[in-house]
């Protein structure tokens, strides 16, 4: 039964250094349809990140077809908004750090388009196994150094609201 006070996870937004190459990224991975894409120019946009300063900034908000959750925004925040710019990240997971999971149809297909579009940290796909499933899975970062999950699992799976135990 679906929480009264909470919603899905409705989007997630990752501080991008170029909105182009972030975009052209998420819809070869599958994130095909545009949400929302204009320019933050209102100075509440700047407040809520918790800037002082007003600067307009752009951003691209991504989805796949259907209901508005899951969803991916990239905003691409100014100069003068990156006083504390973080290094990109590199290999294995850390402390503190989110990854983005997707599911999707083949790793074999998916991979190639996004090591050329900037995918860093690429091992092999490895099989993940658990009691009840087991399963191609690859952990990447993009141009940005965001950590991404890729599942090889249909991503009708998305639907289901519980583990599936039969394969």
């Amino acid at each position: 039964m679906p929480n009264p006070n909470v919603s899905a996870l409705i989007r997630a937004t990752i501080f991008v250094r170029d909105l182009q190459i972030a975009t052209q990224f998420y819809r070869a991975l599958g994130l095909s349809e545009r949400y929302y894409q204009g320019e933050l120019d209102h100075p509440s946009a700047n407040a809520v990140l918790g800037f002082e300063q007003h600067h307009p900034y752009p951003i691209n908000i991504l989805k796949v077809a259907g209901p508005n959750f899951g969803m991916l925004g990239l905003f691409q925040l100014s100069k003068e908004h990156q006083a504390e710019q973080l290094q990109i990240a590199t290999g294995a997971a850390r402390i503190g750090e989110v990854a983005l999971v997707f599911y999707v149809s083949s790793l074999d297909d998916v991979l190639p388009k996004l090591k050329a579009l900037g995918a860093a940290w690429v091992p092999e796909p490895e099989l993940f196994e658990m009691g009840h499933i087991s399963q191609r899975e690859i952990c990447i970062r993009d141009a940005d150094g965001t950590l991404l999950n890729l599942v090889e699992r249909s991503p009708e799976f998305q639907n289901l609201d519980s583990p599936e135990i039969d394969f």
